[in-house]
């Protein structure tokens, strides 16, 4: 199987990706195998400390028809885990009895979500379709100084709720965007504290504060300064020309309160035409004058660079991709399409997340990042076994098992022991047909467990 550099070259030149397989279909896990261990923060019966897997699948290389990419070459192995790492991945030791049989799933890297609401769901409660609102984002806000207050007296249990159903889609971290605004006042945030403080064991999160209800339209200031000092990552934002009517105003606000406490940006970008560009154009020099922000800045869906003209999506990629800052898109937005693989190709981080998953914002959700990834590659016709293969690194925050020349790169001894185990034979067939995740182990534990 030999590989031809040309073929990768020009496969990266024409799509900004990167090249995934075939192997025996794994059989599913039994209740004797892996014991099912619910998200309550509780460690598994096996302990988080040391325990072994058996029958693993890994990917362990491309297989070639000339230039082609055509298989993805696999191998079981075992995977001993101690102190929430993997401490080695060695020979398959099948006749081990004290070892967890995995049967032949393959593990992958834990899938994140990397753009949600967890503080404001109805997840877990009665069935709510959306209703019809007027007003644009200025009338939803207006909705949800009307339920705001009665949604904060169960957020931090749907809360719960959701992070659970993420899970079950073998998803082991978040980055949620929390309400701070003169509704919610910082309650919303801090219920959403104890829901994540409740899955620490089994669940990692960074949190945004999220002025949803604009920066200076509802005088959200002094509750974003009490936040930034409190146990958020991200100083978020929202349109600020449509919904603060100032684009510099609200950008140098939160670009100073970032800065001075040490905190990253996310900013929610609605906006499609010319203020959206600027917006984008504006930040990007920001982040220029002040390098500490750069690769902590992200703008989340961005939807302005799906409006412009081909020679223009290219100037700003490049721009975004030298100031080092990512974009979190939600891959499709009604008749919008994203210009993902120009972002790829000019080294932009590409993220993504679910976003509102059943709430008074939208109906949809499934709470899988996995299918975000079937969806991009749906898109832009990824359908190729390399093209498939790299579009995994969608739902995992840019972790793939072989890096783009097939050359095995996760997991290795010392990595933090993320994972699912999923009933696929290579990554490319997990993406193409959303396999079902079986297990996952976050931390070392094992938090979720799908019995077939």
């Amino acid at each position: 199987m030999r590989k031809s550099d040309i073929s990768r070259k020009d496969f990266l030149k024409q799509t900004g990706l990167g090249f995934a397989g075939m192997a025996t279909v794994p059989a599913l896990l039994n209740t004797r195998d892996i014991s099912t261990q619910q998200s309550t923060g509780k460690e598994n019966r096996y302990g988080r400390n040391d325990f072994t897997l058996k029958n693993v699948r890994l990917e362990t290389g491309f297989g070639y028809d000339g230039d082609e990419v055509t298989h993805t070459t696999t191998g079981l192995f075992s995977v001993a885990i101690s102190n929430g790492r993997f401490k080695s991945i060695s020979a398959n030791t099948p006749t081990n009895s004290h070892a967890i049989d995995a049967r032949g799933l393959l593990m992958l890297p834990a899938f994140k979500d990397m753009h949600i609401h967890l503080d404001k769901t109805f997840y877990g409660g009665p069935w709510q379709a959306t209703k019809r609102i007027t007003g644009g984002v200025k009338g939803m806000i207006a909705l949800e100084q009307q339920i705001l207050p009665e949604m904060l007296k169960t957020s931090t249990d749907h809360a719960g709720r959701l992070i659970e159903l993420l899970q079950s889609k073998g998803t082991s971290f978040a980055r949620s965007h929390v309400n701070i605004e003169p509704t919610s006042k910082l309650q919303s945030l801090k219920n959403l504290q104890k829901a994540v403080e409740n899955k620490k064991n089994c669940f990692g999160a960074e949190l945004v504060a999220f002025p949803q209800h604009g920066v200076f339209y509802t005088d959200s200031v002094p509750y974003l300064k009490d936040a930034a000092q409190m146990d958020i990552d991200f100083i978020g934002g929202l349109d600020p020309y449509s919904i603060d009517g100032s684009i510099e105003r609200t950008i140098d606000f939160t670009v100073q309160l970032a800065l001075d406490n040490n905190k990253g940006i996310d900013i929610h970008l609605h906006e499609s035409g010319e203020s959206g560009l600027k917006t984008v154009e504006y930040l990007i020099k920001k982040v220029n004058e002040n390098p500490v922000l750069k690769k902590k800045t992200y703008l989340s869906h961005c939807f302005v660079l799906g409006k412009l003209e081909k020679s223009k999506q290219e100037e700003i990629a490049e721009q975004l991709g030298t100031a080092n800052i990512g974009i979190v898109s939600t891959i499709p937005f009604g008749g919008l399409i994203m210009p993902i693989p120009v972002l790829y190709k000019h080294n932009v981080t590409v993220l993504t997340g679910n976003d509102s998953i059943i709430d008074h914002w939208n109906t949809w959700g499934s709470g899988s990042v996995l299918q975000k990834a079937n969806l991009m590659a749906q898109l832009y016709g990824y359908s190729s076994e390399f093209l498939l293969s790299r579009s995994l690194k969608l739902a995992t925050a840019n972790v793939l098992p072989l890096d783009d020349k097939g050359v095995q790169q996760w997991p290795k001894a010392g990595d933090a022991a993320d994972a699912v185990l999923i009933d696929a034979s290579c990554s490319a067939e997990a993406v193409s047909r959303i396999s079902p995740v079986r297990s996952l182990i976050v931390k070392g534990s094992i938090v979720y467990n799908d019995q077939p």
